[in-house]
């Protein structure tokens, strides 16, 4: 398990889902949630669209992988986003027989906790999604850490599943780089996608589920504040849930 702050450590559910929060502990953290929000808050980096986009999708539906930190934050971001047909919590990068929370919590399985994100490319683009992913989901220039969750399995990371992709977002990369957006440099992997596993259960949906989890308010409700303000033609009320999609199965 990676090195985590107080607030981390009561970020994960047990596997049961569930929490058990003393009424001392909610007021010891009120005054440290009112900091987090707007220090995340200025976090958010304004960039410049890519200078060049996937043109061979088809139909509508495609897929992308992305990871960076913990996926709470980064599946509550897409499913705010407009476009976005479904985001799902879940690991990339190691085996299936190590695709548990679990273990990928160890950082040895060389999986990253992440999201796949499906979308209508005739209502968004990869390359907006990249944008979205940059600036407003996660820190790209943290190396394996991400706010207070430290290890391989929070790394900055794009799997891509085709040679577009690939070229895309190394591209975008090289222009954000170029125009010295961020203060350090980008250190955002681009890999290969072997598979996409799914995470468990109680790990879908949580941000909306959960809204008032310390862990939450501080580090990934910011993260819906600057989707509305940096993107406001992409952002929308109410999320498309995981929940929703299982139940027209």
């Amino acid at each position: 398990m990676g090195s985590k702050s107080n607030i981390s450590a009561v970020k994960r559910p047990a596997l049961s889902g569930r929490y058990v929060f003393a009424a001392a502990s909610i007021l010891l953290v009120g005054a440290a949630l009112v900091l987090g929000r707007g220090a995340i808050a200025e976090s958010a980096v304004k960039i410049p669209p890519p200078a060049a986009d996937v043109t061979t999708a088809q139909g509508s539906s495609e897929t992308a992988v992305f990871a960076g930190g913990c996926f709470w934050g980064i599946q509550a971001v897409f499913q705010h986003t407009r476009g976005v047909t479904q985001a799902v919590s879940g690991y990339a990068g190691g085996e299936k027989n190590t695709a548990s929370y679990e273990t990928v919590s160890t950082g040895s399985t060389g999986h990253a906790e992440s999201v796949q994100v499906t979308y209508d490319p005739k209502v968004i683009s990869y390359g907006k999604l990249l944008q979205v992913y940059f600036s407003v989901a996660h820190d790209p220039t943290q190396l394996n850490h991400q706010f207070p969750d430290t290890g391989t399995q929070y790394r900055s990371a794009v799997f891509y599943k085709d040679a577009q992709q690939k070229q895309v977002t190394d591209a975008y990369i090289a222009q954000l780089n170029g125009a010295r957006v961020y203060k350090d440099k980008i250190v955002t992997q681009v890999t290969p996608l072997k598979a996409f596993y799914a995470a468990e259960n109680y790990h879908q949906d949580y941000a909306t589920i959960h809204p008032d989890q310390p862990y939450i308010a501080t580090y990934d409700l910011p993260k819906l504040g600057n989707l509305k303000t940096l993107f406001p033609d992409l952002y929308r009320d109410k999320p498309v849930l995981v929940a929703q999609a299982n139940e027209k199965k």
